[in-house]
């Protein structure tokens, strides 16, 4: 079976057009001019903003103008993932989709259901011709998952509705009325080389089979992260055993969780058999520890070629020193929603190059001030080790609304429609509503989706009858909106 196939046919065909359109975060270009094409197309009301935005404006059905207007939201660029020995160029390459069942998965890369599947919903309500609404709206977001710089350049007064529909959730029967504020920080150390002496061996430290996954959906899962497991294997290399650190190199993206890390280390000769013994060590400690949910969990070393040069001892512990001791994964679980992370950090990339050492990590929170206390915490680690600290990229957490008349229409909608009330949460991952709220403060907002799994990662897929039952739910929800 093919994507053309599945039904709501309407919606598979236009998420199959956005997996043949490369759009890796800040490079969205052809996705905005295809979205832009394809709302003149229509003869619809079609505008692209300073920073790329695509809004799309779709008359009510007759009958219907004196409804409340209704703005069907999501970001049109994906996390470029993918597994190391997969060839693919995000920039260049279509995504390879496929039908396994109940769902449709990518072969090696991440989907990019999100969040393309919000975007096709949002493409089949335009173009379609016998659906009941008021006034709809749609705006598609550039760089959401790399800063939301498409959610903080947007103006006020561009959009004329009332009602914020985000269609960037993942869990379907779910609706989500708050999430969490992020906020960058980057590390960063100078080193100096010193040219490799006679008598050690090279290998590359690997660290590989980690699920990784999405920083704020995933993180309660309480996965390995590369980074630190690297970090964990190194210390006692470098600080017991002699051996130097020629590079390292982990994680690419500061919302996914590192699944692979490596390091190119210079191993004196005697100290082989005793090194090699670490590395194992650490490998049987990781495997054991995250046997539930890292259970291909691998650390390994192999021989390379010898490079030219290794990073100065002091440097390279410090920076050694600082992944391990920087915060990672869940800080604290939310005393006000049972379940829900309230606050945690992800240290998403370690990376040495021309002469420095960069650690950036995403920090997140639903409460202000216990980010800021982490953030401190992570900076007094790093500036200890020598680093300098910038932060950077902070936006708003989204309170919820429990009076919210589209929450409350919503939940009526989908109790008739499937016989039970929706669940209705907050989300540890960072939407733009929280950013978009106040750029237009009157806004009545809620987000759903259909259920994906694994956003962030290669093993990201996308459950199909989830997306059916949304469709229904996203269009009655339209057809039932009040008047002004």
């Amino acid at each position: 079976m093919e994507l053309k196939d599945l039904n709501p046919q309407i919606v598979w065909k236009n998420f199959y057009s956005l997996t043949r359109i490369p759009r890796p975060s800040k490079k969205e270009g052809k996705a905005a001019d295809f979205l832009y094409d394809f709302g003149k197309s229509l003869g619809l009301e079609t505008v692209r903003d300073e920073v790329g935005n695509i809004i799309i404006r779709k008359p009510a059905t007759p009958g219907m103008e004196n409804r409340k207007g209704v703005i069907l939201q999501g970001h049109m660029d994906m996390v470029p993932q993918k597994n190391a020995d997969k060839v693919h160029d995000f920039e260049k390459d279509p995504i390879e989709a496929w039908v396994d069942g109940d769902w449709v998965r990518a072969r090696g890369t991440t989907l990019g259901a999100d969040n393309g599947l919000g975007v096709a919903v949002a493409m089949s309500v335009l173009e379609s011709k016998d659906l009941k609404h008021g006034p709809v709206e749609v705006l598609v977001t550039v760089d959401e998952e790399t800063g939301m710089t498409g959610a903080r350049a947007l103006k006020p007064g561009l959009l004329y509705g009332d009602i914020l529909i985000n269609l960037d959730s993942e869990t379907e029967g779910e609706l989500y009325v708050g999430c969490a504020g992020g906020l960058d920080i980057t590390a960063e150390l100078p080193y100096g080389t010193v040219p490799i002496p006679a008598g050690y061996k090279a290998f590359r430290l690997n660290v590989k089979g980690l699920k990784g996954g999405h920083s704020g959906m995933d993180i309660v899962l309480y996965r390995a992260n590369a980074n630190k497991v690297a970090a964990r294997a190194l210390l006692p290399l470098l600080r017991d055993m002699g051996v130097k650190l020629a590079s390292i190199d982990g994680g690419s993206l500061r919302n996914a969780i590192p699944r692979e890390a490596f390091a190119v280390i210079l191993v004196p000769e005697d100290k082989v058999a005793q090194v090699e013994k670490s590395v194992a060590d650490t490998c049987s400690a990781v495997k054991g520890e995250y046997a539930s949910t890292d259970p291909e969990a691998s650390v390994f070393l192999e021989a390379v070629a010898v490079p030219e040069s290794y990073i100065e001892e002091t440097a390279a512990l410090a920076a050694v020193r600082a992944v391990s001791g920087c915060p990672d994964g869940v800080w604290r679980m939310s005393d006000a929603v049972p379940g829900l992370v309230e606050t945690s950090n992800n240290t998403a990339i370690v990376k040495s190059d021309d002469g420095r050492i960069f650690i950036k990590t995403l920090m997140r929170s639903s409460v202000d001030s216990a980010k800021e206390a982490m953030a401190e915490e992570a900076r007094s680690v790093f500036e200890l080790a020598g680093f300098k600290v910038d932060f950077s990229g902070g936006y708003p957490g989204w309170a919820p609304d429990s009076s919210s008349e589209i929450l409350h229409l919503m939940k009526d909608v989908y109790k008739r429609l499937f016989g039970k009330e929706p669940a209705v949460m907050a989300v540890h991952a960072g939407l733009e509503c929280g950013i978009l709220g106040g750029a237009y403060p009157h806004w009545d907002m809620v987000s759903c989706g259909p259920t994906i799994l694994s956003p962030h990662s290669p093993d990201e897929r996308a459950n199909i009858p989830t997306v059916e039952k949304w469709w229904r739910f996203v269009t009655a929800t339209l057809e039932n909106i009040p008047e002004k």
